[in-house]
C-alpha cells in the first residue's frame, strides 16, 4: 500500500483521445472510497457525453485549455475551462470534456467511489503500459 505516489509510479492507459494514470485506486493506494487520476487530452479530443451514476466527480484544469458540458436539471451548461478551474459534476449528470487548445488538457479527475478506474481498464480502446519505476 502506498502512500506517496508519482505519475512514474503507475500503469499508463492510452486510449485514442488521450492517457490516464490512476494515482489513488485499490491497486495502487488501497483506497477503498476515492478514485484520483491524471487524464492527459489530446489537441481536439475528449470525453465523449457520459455520466457516473452515484458518483460525484470533480475535474481541476492543471493544463490547457478546452470546453466543459454539463447536462444539468436547468439546462445544458457549457463552458470555456482553463488552468487553475475546478468543475463539480454532480453523481449522475451527463457530461464531457473536450481539449479546443493546441497543446494536451492535463485534469485530475477524483471520484468519490472507485470503479470508473475498471471501466476505463476494460474499454477495448485501452492499450496499458507498464509504470517507469517501481
Amino acid at each position: 500500500m502506498k502512500y506517496f505516489v508519482k505519475t512514474e509510479d503507475v500503469e499508463t492507459q492510452g486510449f485514442s483521445w488521450g492517457t490516464l494514470q490512476w494515482l489513488n485506486e485499490p491497486q495502487v493506494t488501497g483506497s477503498k472510497v476515492m478514485v484520483t487520476g491524471v487524464v492527459n487530452l489530446f489537441p481536439g479530443e475528449g470525453h465523449q457525453r457520459h455520466n457516473h451514476e452515484g458518483c460525484e466527480e470533480v475535474l481541476y484544469v492543471l493544463k490547457g485549455t478546452g470546453v466543459q458540458s454539463l447536462e444539468l436539471d436547468t439546462g445544458k451548461v457549457e463552458k470555456e475551462i482553463e488552468a487553475g478551474e475546478l468543475i463539480r459534476i454532480p453523481a449522475g449528470v451527463y457530461h464531457s470534456t473536450i481539449n479546443n487548445g493546441k497543446d494536451p488538457l492535463e485534469i485530475l479527475a477524483i471520484y468519490h467511489y472507485s470503479g470508473p478506474e475498471i471501466a476505463m481498464k476494460n474499454d477495448p480502446d485501452c492499450q496499458i503500459t507498464a509504470p517507469q519505476k517501481n
